[in-house]
């Protein structure tokens, strides 16, 4: 039996990283930046009013109060030059640049407050120099480092780029994953099934596991077990495809069947890896670019609990992010629990929190079977068991790993 340790290893040693692309910044959030992006200009370009008042200079409003004259308006985005001369005011808006000579806005709340284009203004409290100024390059200077490498770009990140004036980003796109179902009583949900015959879950559950983990997700769903048939379908997937994974029976017969016909694509096989639930899986890679395949039970749960601790950090690896894993605590255990002897368990749970002591308390959920997707729903997290670790009691200080978040 191989270790999780040396199976997540040649998982991972297995990562395909797409080249970086350029794309608008409007398609970029949620990927990682591939370049540095250096400022070409200084934000803001041009002093301007942080507030609605009156631009003055500081030195004529301090002794208040004081009414000078307002010889002009300078609104949002006006390009029409003014310029101040000692004891007046100009009303300018919040975002206008200022008049030439003004060192300071006087708010609206510290004036009279009079009519709009009132001929005077009277300032009750003084205001110092710079006062209420957005002064040029305050925010970003011309040859500042605006986004680095390697930084997710989120709402922020793309904000910057367009106040830089980038249209434009070099990124690490998602890694394109395909994901095939393969099983004689499989049908699709808009079908009813006969005897013998299930919905083809995996295909569904797995493609949106995928695109939770940030791959472009191309969900083939159900092809024939046909040997000829089945490779084509494979085959045409490696083509498009950074990592392709092929949910169907891995053991017995049919299990030896899908892999004959998968290594005639490449190098894959059939390992038993100390985990569980979903010890019997496959990995390799096949066609001429190598591309890392996973044969995955049909199981539904088993399919998933794998998908999350060996596809998604591969998925994670391709995007460029330097710590592929999910986050990882400790909780204590309401419930006892037990676990296979010689294997890494992997059991749902739901993470809670004690709202006196603040501790992280978990709920052990579907004990009783491997097969209970419903639990796997219910979970936030899945409790982690070490390999010689048998029966764990109640109040144990477990690791605990986060899944996504809900709502």
């Amino acid at each position: 039996m191989r270790s999780l340790d040396e199976q997540l290893a040649r998982v991972l040693d297995a990562a395909m990283r797409p080249a970086p692309v350029r794309v608008a910044i409007s398609e970029a959030q949620g990927l990682l930046c591939a370049e540095e992006v250096v400022a070409q200009r200084s934000l803001p370009g041009f002093d301007q009013a942080a507030v609605d008042g009156y631009a003055v200079r500081s030195v004529d409003v301090t002794d208040v109060p004081v009414t000078l004259p307002v010889v002009g308006e300078i609104i949002a985005g006006s390009r029409q030059p003014l310029r101040l001369q000692p004891g007046q005011a100009v009303r300018v808006a919040t975002g206008s640049a200022l008049p030439a000579l003004a060192d300071a806005v006087v708010p609206l709340g510290d004036t009279d407050d009079g009519m709009a284009h009132a001929p005077r203004v009277t300032v009750v409290r003084a205001v110092p120099s710079k006062a209420y100024v957005r002064r040029v390059g305050e925010d970003v200077q011309t040859g500042d480092v605006a986004v680095r490498p390697g930084a997710v770009i989120g709402a922020a990140q793309v904000g910057l780029l367009a106040a830089v004036g980038r249209a434009k980003i070099l990124v690490h796109p998602r890694p394109r994953l395909s994901v095939l179902s393969v099983g004689e009583e499989l049908v699709d949900i808009d079908r009813t099934p006969g005897v013998g015959q299930v919905y083809d879950i995996n295909s569904y559950a797995l493609a949106a596991a995928a695109r939770d983990a940030g791959a472009e997700v191309h969900r083939v769903g159900i092809v024939s077990s046909e040997p000829s048939r089945l490779r084509e379908a494979v085959e045409s997937r490696l083509l498009v495809s950074e990592i392709v994974v092929v949910t169907g029976a891995v053991g017995g017969a049919m299990g030896e069947q899908l892999c004959g016909v998968l290594a005639e694509l490449g190098s894959l096989d059939i390992e038993r890896v100390a985990m569980h639930p979903g010890s019997v899986q496959g990995f390799g890679r096949l066609g001429a670019d190598s591309v890392p395949t996973f044969l995955l039970p049909s199981n539904p749960m088993s399919a998933l609990v794998v998908f999350e601790v060996l596809v998604r950090p591969l998925i994670r690896l391709a995007l460029g992010k330097r710590n592929p894993y999910r986050r990882t605590i400790t909780a204590r255990l309401l419930s006892p629990v037990t676990s296979t002897a010689g294997r890494r368990g992997f059991l749902r749970g739901q993470l809670l929190r004690d709202p006196d002591t603040a501790e992280y308390l978990v709920q052990p959920l579907g004990t009783s079977g491997a097969h209970l997707l419903a639990s796997l729903a219910d979970a936030n997290c899945l409790i982690l068991i070490d390999t010689d670790a048998t029966e764990v009691p109640v109040g144990e200080q477990v690791a605990v790993s986060f899944l996504a978040q809900r709502g």
